[in-house]
């Protein structure tokens, strides 16, 4: 029995022979982008981030109320009155679920232990402990330290990659454009006050590759463009590479954030600032591709008979002009 099957070829989210000026705001863009760095970099300078207890050490235990709702007021009245410092109370997930964390106590592993121990007797038999983490100073030191090699590590790997395969100028639009998303991304953690710990590091070695794999997508096709239009004039060349690659870097970018989204809002307390972090750095990553990777080449030049090549004589034309003038 035959069925037939539709013929559906598709459809295109920007249509072939879209030419969206990007080169015309490119220098409104790049200001701005400059702009939300310098100000990013000034906010973790001053202000610094909020780290979680990975970073700088202390205690986080997860309870779960045994009787109805948490009440954060009646807890906060018992820990507080404890003794072992600055102690913060958050509802976790559920109304019935709280996030206690416990500043870094003086003295060894032992004295954290003592202050657990403390809080859990103050909670008495109306909470279920769920999880509890212990970190010393010196595990949050080194954890710090590893961070931020491995940032700037594959910042440095990535520029590297980019200029072997194509050349600096492309590099160094790739390299300012990941340290475009990496900053803002900090900056905007640091602005609200998000609590920073080994997830979002995570999240933003994550927002590199993204971001690289983006304008690596967009480099190739300049590349490809400055072999086929020798004579186009650069900016229009951008514009014309950068309007090809449109719909698959917004539809890419739209598919991600769909999935993000989804675990933002139904992921949970745990993944929540994970799910943030990646959530801005693919919008911001999505941005920077278009409006600082391939625009920073109009700025910088290029030089096409590095990508070009020299063109090789057609077959018999140096015979041909080595021969006398009449020769048969």
């Amino acid at each position: 029995m035959f069925f037939p099957i539709p013929d559906f070829k598709g459809f295109d989210f920007f249509p072939h022979g879209t030419r969206l000026p990007f080169m015309k705001y490119k220098g409104v863009a790049l200001v701005a982008s400059v702009v939300l760095m310098v100000a990013s970099l000034a906010l973790f300078l001053t202000q610094g981030l909020n780290y979680g207890v990975d970073f700088k050490g202390g205690s986080l235990i997860e309870v779960q109320s045994k009787s109805g709702p948490a009440d954060l007021s009646e807890v906060r009245a018992k820990l507080n009155g404890l003794g072992i410092g600055d102690v913060q109370i958050q509802a976790f997930g559920s109304d019935t679920d709280l996030l206690i964390r416990v500043e870094q106590q003086p003295g060894d592993e032992a004295a954290q232990q003592v202050a657990m121990k403390k809080v859990v007797d103050a909670l008495g038999d109306g909470y279920v402990q769920r999880r509890i983490e212990v970190v010393g100073p010196a595990v949050s030191s080194e954890l710090r330290s590893t961070s931020i090699i491995a940032v700037f590590a594959s910042l440095i790997a990535v520029s590297l990659y980019v200029w072997f395969r194509f050349d600096w100028q492309f590099a160094a639009g790739v390299i300012l454009s990941l340290l475009h998303d990496v900053l803002l991304t900090i900056g905007i953690f640091s602005l609200f006050w998000l609590e920073f710990d080994l997830s979002i590091v995570a999240a933003v070695l994550t927002i590199v590759g993204y971001s690289m794999n983006d304008s690596v997508v967009v480099s190739d096709r300049i590349r490809e463009n400055l072999r086929k239009f020798k004579r186009m004039e650069l900016n229009e060349l951008l514009d014309l590479s950068i309007n090809e690659t449109l719909s698959r870097t917004v539809l890419t970018g739209m598919t991600a954030i769909a999935g993000i989204t989804a675990l933002l809002l139904f992921g949970g307390e745990v993944i929540r600032n994970f799910s943030l972090a990646m959530l801005l750095g693919i919008v911001i990553g999505t941005y920077s591709s278009i409006f600082i990777a391939a625009p920073l080449l109009g700025f910088i030049g290029i030089k096409r008979e590095n990508l070009i090549g020299t063109a090789k004589p057609a077959p018999g034309a140096e015979k041909s002009k080595k021969e006398p003038a009449g020769a048969v």
